[in-house]
């Protein structure tokens, strides 16, 4: 089974197969959305909380939260459901989609970090990936940089300034307003 290892503080992911199946034995019927320890996965992973985020089976088919079934089954789906993107407005079909609780016949879990171990994972945690881009919505430019609702934002074009979590390098980028 392939672990797609995500870490959203540094904006990094990597893929990861494990052939043990004693290793993937602590995720064994746990479900979307709870948290594992990684001890048991490896001695890399010693101290690193993972959070299951999906997966998909060895067909294709995608892990649906909210299913409390550990095999595949079909579902009516319509708009605002994940697994499906209607075409028309109001249609809805019927879909196959894995249930949310982990088995063996996965073929990618992903796994989120919730918090990191004692060693760096080469190429996950130690590298850092900045977001590319800056907000356009004026709320959102006042929420991203703590503004107050009368600091104006609406120059077009906005010259934004995305400030790293841990340097203090600058970087300025040309971006158009979208709407306040």
């Amino acid at each position: 089974m392939k672990l797609n290892i995500s870490y959203p503080a540094n904006g990094t992911q990597k893929l990861i197969e494990i052939e043990d199946d004693r290793k993937l034995r602590v995720f064994m019927d746990r479900r979307m959305g709870q948290e594992v320890a990684g001890d048991s996965v490896g001695d890399e992973f010693k101290g690193y909380v993972f959070r299951i985020t999906g997966g998909n089976d060895k067909q294709g088919f995608p892990m649906k939260q909210g299913v409390m079934h550990p095999t595949r089954v079909r579902l009516l789906l319509g708009e605002g459901h994940s697994c499906y993107r209607p075409r028309r407005t109001g249609e809805r079909k019927r879909k196959s989609v894995r249930g949310c609780i982990v088995a063996m016949d996965l073929s990618v879990l992903a796994l989120s970090i919730i918090k990191p171990g004692d060693a760096d994972i080469p190429g996950l945690t130690d590298t850092h990936h900045p977001k590319r881009l800056g907000p356009k919505r004026a709320t959102k430019i006042r929420r991203f940089f703590g503004l107050s609702k009368e600091d104006d934002v609406s120059a077009t074009p906005r010259s934004l300034y995305i400030l790293f979590a841990s340097l203090v390098s600058i970087i300025c980028q040309n971006q158009w307003l979208r709407r306040d």
